[in-house]
């Protein structure tokens, strides 16, 4: 079955930095545009950053353009998450999904598949 486990989550101070890592297997990688995802307390899930099938095309949020970056490696059948100057708004559950469409605009309604998803405090 498909499994999408993300990694790299943690406690970590104001303008400091973290990688996600999300592992992908039971599905073909390269055919599938990723997205990473958060969902704080009391608040709706939202998009965060998404990239297509080969990593042609990159989309984020604009509360964390400049600061975070997302990448893939299809050998490895990996994307992550670099984010840098942290801020405690951006303490939530992160996840990645995938979906056979690149379509951030739909996003994240409609994706095919979800991580479980892990745990970002930014916090002094």
């Amino acid at each position: 079955q498909v499994q999408l486990v993300e990694s790299g989550g943690g406690l970590v101070q104001p303008g400091g930095s973290l990688r996600l890592s999300c592992a992908a297997s039971g599905l073909a990688f390269s055919s599938y545009a990723m997205g990473w995802f958060r969902q704080a307390p009391g608040k709706d899930r939202e998009f965060v950053a998404g990239i297509s099938w080969k990593g042609a095309r990159t989309s984020y949020a604009d509360s964390v353009k400049g600061r975070f970056t997302i990448s893939r490696d299809n050998a490895k059948n990996t994307v992550y998450l670099q984010m840098n100057r942290l801020k405690p708004e951006d303490t939530a559950v992160y996840y990645c999904a995938a979906d056979r469409n690149y379509d951030p605009t739909r996003w994240p309604i409609g994706l095919d598949y979800w991580g479980q998803g892990t745990q970002i405090t930014v916090s002094s």
